[in-house]
C-alpha cells in the first residue's frame, strides 16, 4: 500500500520520493508566486507586467527539459500560433 500510495509514481519519473517531493514543491511555490503576481496585477496593471507569464514559461520549459522525448521541440510559446502580439 505504501508503495502504491507514495512510491509508484516517483519512480515512474526516475526519482526518489525525497526528489520528487523537493521538485514538485518547487514547481507548486513557483505557481503559488505566479499566481498571486498575476492577482496583484489584475488590481495594479503596473505591477508585475510578465512575472505570472515568465513563471509559467519557465515552468514549461523545465517540465519539458525532464521528458526526453519532448525536451527536443521548441517549447510551445516559442511557436508563432501562440504568441501574442500587443503593442507598448
Amino acid at each position: 500500500m505504501i508503495d502504491r500510495f507514495f512510491l509508484s509514481h516517483p519512480r515512474s519519473v526516475g526519482e526518489s520520493y525525497g526528489e520528487h517531493a523537493a521538485t514538485a514543491s518547487r514547481f507548486g511555490f513557483s505557481m503559488i508566486f505566479g499566481g498571486a503576481a498575476c492577482v496583484v496585477h489584475a488590481v495594479l496593471p503596473f505591477l508585475f507586467a510578465r512575472t505570472a507569464s515568465d513563471t509559467v514559461k519557465k515552468l514549461y520549459s523545465q517540465m519539458k527539459a525532464r521528458q526526453p522525448a519532448f525536451s527536443q521541440e521548441r517549447p510551445a510559446f516559442q511557436q508563432p500560433e501562440w504568441q501574442i502580439e500587443y503593442e507598448i
